[in-house]
């Protein structure tokens, strides 16, 4: 295959030389794919425009294709480059323990405990949230297909890359203060994005993101409801999410798996998901229903995800399977059947033996850390919908951040000017942790909270509600669930009326 069919390739995601019309390597290397209408403007500029430089923030950016402006050159690079590593290596929390803490708190909602910042990780809540964008690709891969199951295959995959960061990441997020915001514009993968927290008690942070080629939206609000079960502490997600693809008029909303951590209180931390995940297809009656597979014994099971995508009438479609950390494949339904058969009929002789010596009794032991088992089998005649984005080499000395990740908080020269004083990067506990500076951080948290406190008594005194400035409550247009929605205005840049919470 020559260079042309190569780009091509790329281009169109599909694999000229493989009969299972799978997504090639050449694909995997391109960075975004926005197949926009060329006749539809970008809201920003006139069609096939690069979107404005609107905040003065430094972008960065990768040269568009001269021939079809919204597709990107294969050899494109970054014009300036977000940073590689944070600042100072990730703290030790061998000399913490979190037992005299949660002791009390067996089976409680956790939303009202404090943490010791040494449990932390440099980021906000609402910057975790934005981790959701990092195969924003997907979204634009989602929107060039013609036919409505390659759309929800890929919206399947971008639903399951969405946690896919998760792996390992066993530090808390900072709670966000009230009213605080977190934005974030990438022209090189064709997107920006605003969340804010606008509630406290109960913690609720909600975000809405665009394509900037007008090619999706893509909003929601989340709950976790975090509770401790002794040895763990499971995040329940409360709150629908929601994807419109603008060019099919199609709206998807689902929820995410439950996550939980193992050994909060001895022993090593290890992350699990766990749950039913439903995409619905609100126009065609399409449903993806996708199990994320609990650990199981002798951690066969761990990080699986299996399930199908059926039409309106129950019809099943299409096969999913693969690990929420690694990779996630498709294939037809009566191939996947008739391999699942073979595979039955040669159980006995690949059947997995007990190892006794992973077997304790209860008490107050650590839950045994289930062994990595082989990477997905891959079934003859299947495709690649998504596979993870390589750590780098030195996460496990950054909080096992991704290189998405490790960008989130940077804080460029000028920056302060430009983003709204209520913006993560600006929170001082947070800096001070990613800088290394634990005392600063923990002083500045002590700090934060008490103002937010006095700033809630003020309110009681004069009997005033708390006013949001970014989004309002309503209902989800395609669920008619309660949901916050974006009230708009943000990139307007007016922002007079936030509020003092740093």
């Amino acid at each position: 295959m020559n260079g042309e069919d190569e780009f091509f390739d790329a281009v169109t995601g599909f694999d000229s030389e493989s009969s299972s019309g799978g997504f090639s390597e050449a694909s995997q290397r391109v960075a975004a794919v926005m197949c926009v209408d060329s006749g539809r403007s970008n809201g920003v500029g006139k069609a096939g425009e690069r979107p404005p430089r609107e905040n003065g923030i430094q972008k960065h950016s990768i040269p568009w294709c001269p021939v079809q402006p919204q597709i990107l050159r294969p050899d494109a690079t970054l014009l300036g480059s977000w940073r590689t590593s944070l600042p100072a290596p990730m703290f030790t929390r061998s000399d913490f323990s979190v037992w005299s803490i949660l002791k009390k708190c067996i089976g409680l909602e956790l939303s009202k405990i404090t943490m010791p910042i040494a449990f932390n990780e440099p980021l906000s809540f609402l910057q975790r949230i934005t981790e959701y964008m990092e195969h924003v690709d997907l979204i634009h891969r989602a929107s060039c297909q013609p036919q409505a199951l390659e759309r929800m295959q890929c919206v399947a995959a971008f639903a399951v890359s969405a946690v896919a960061s998760q792996w390992e990441r066993t530090g808390k997020p900072f709670n966000p203060l009230l009213g605080e915001t977190y934005e974030l514009i990438r022209e090189d993968l064709g997107f920006r994005f605003i969340s804010e927290q606008v509630s406290h008690h109960p913690p609720i942070s909600a975000f809405y993101s665009e394509g900037l080629h007008q090619d999706f939206l893509f909003h929601g609000s989340i709950y976790p409801k975090l509770k401790f079960w002794g040895k763990s502490v499971e995040a329940e997600p409360r709150g629908t999410i929601t994807l419109e693809l603008l060019k099919h008029n199609e709206a998807y909303t689902w929820t995410n798996p439950t996550c939980c951590v193992h050994n909060v209180i001895i022993g090593k931390l290890w992350i699990e998901q766990y749950g039913t995940v439903e995409i619905v297809n609100h126009r065609t009656g399409d449903k993806c229903v996708l199990h994320f597979k609990p650990c199981g014994l002798f951690g066969k099971e761990l990080h699986k995800v299996e399930g199908h995508i059926q039409d309106k009438n129950k019809k099943k479609l299409f096969m999913i399977y693969g690990k929420w950390t690694e990779c996630l494949w498709g294939i037809d339904p009566a191939a996947y059947e008739s391999f699942k058969k073979r595979e039955r009929r040669g159980d006995h002789l690949s059947k997995p033996q007990p190892d006794d010596s992973s077997q304790k009794a209860d008490g107050d032991v650590a839950d045994a850390v289930p062994e990595v088992q082989e990477t997905v089998q891959v079934i003859p005649g299947s495709k690649l919908l998504w596979r993870v984005n390589t750590r780098p080499p030195n996460s496990a000395q950054m909080y096992n951040f991704t290189s998405f990740t490790v960008s989130l908080n940077e804080l460029q020269s000028g920056m302060e000017k430009t983003l709204a004083p209520t913006d993560c990067r600006l929170r001082p506990d947070i800096r001070g942790m990613e800088n290394g500076d634990m005392d600063l951080a923990s002083q500045e948290k002590e700090r934060l909270e008490e103002k937010q406190r006095e700033a809630r008594r003020e309110r009681a005194e004069q009997e005033a509600e708390w006013q949001t400035r970014w989004f309002h409550q309503g209902s989800n247009p395609h669920t008619g669930a309660p949901d916050w929605l974006y009230a708009g205005g943000y990139f307007e840049r007016n922002f007079s009326r936030c509020p003092d919470i740093y």
